[in-house]
């Protein structure tokens, strides 16, 4: 398989690491929002850029008829534009806030819980994420869906990083040198708390699953998302 690297930091150089050992060609590496783009011996592109340039990597993935896999974060509230503009194209495109096996297993634990916790509102909620200094946005693209599953459940309508009101879920984004992701959401009431905690070791879970998706989406069309690819929830 043929990708387009479209964002070339820390997790576009783990993904083109592992590409390489499965056997994959890299036919072009973007560093930034400003470099050309040449998409005629792309398969697939996978798309781990920055906020500012994820929408505009996108379109012109979509405009080249390439499919993509994105995990860029920061950018959603684009991504109903980006959801239309990829259906204009009859194209593909697929986005996750987190690749990982394991993490995409805890959004399933996480909405299991959210479910059964529903009822009992003696108990509030919190989130705390922490990730490595060089992470530019917050909270995480994963701390929000984790928030937003446990909003469908509950009585919450929305999610802070200030101080919560009674409807509102806080989370505690935190930023430590050489943290890969940990995520724990927490109920707590006066008698007891109730947690739930994913710890990521290194990026490579995060890398493996990109390659996963690329291979998945490759030859279809329309938008997914990893249940798809995980065949999961």
């Amino acid at each position: 398989m043929k990708i387009a690297l479209l964002g070339y930091g820390r997790m576009g150089k783990n993904i083109e690491s592992i590409a390489l050992n499965r056997n994959h060609t890299i036919t072009l590496k973007i560093a930034d929002a400003n470099s050309d783009y040449n998409f005629s011996d792309a398969d697939v592109a996978i798309d781990f850029s920055v906020p500012s340039a994820a929408v505009n990597n996108i379109k012109k993935a979509l405009d080249a008829g390439v499919p993509v896999v994105s995990g860029t974060t920061g950018w959603l509230d684009k991504y109903d534009e980006i959801l239309d503009y990829c259906k204009s194209k009859n194209g593909t495109f697929l986005y996750a806030s987190n690749f990982s096996l394991g993490v995409n297993l805890f959004f399933e634990l996480n909405k299991k819980l959210s479910e059964l916790m529903a009822g009992f509102t003696e108990y509030s909620t919190e989130i705390e994420e922490i990730h490595h200094t060089q992470k530019l946005d917050a909270p995480s693209g994963t701390a929000i869906t984790l928030a937003e599953q446990i909003i469908k459940f509950n009585n919450y309508t929305n999610w802070t990083l200030d101080q919560p009101k009674s409807n509102e879920i806080h989370i505690a984004a935190k930023r430590i040198e050489n943290v890969p992701g940990t995520h724990e959401i927490t109920y707590s009431s006066e008698i007891d708390s109730i947690s739930i905690k994913h710890t990521a070791h290194s990026r490579q879970g995060f890398a493996m699953g990109a390659i996963i998706a690329a291979e998945w989406i490759k030859d279809k069309k329309g938008v997914f998302s990893m249940k798809d690819v995980l065949n999961i929830g």
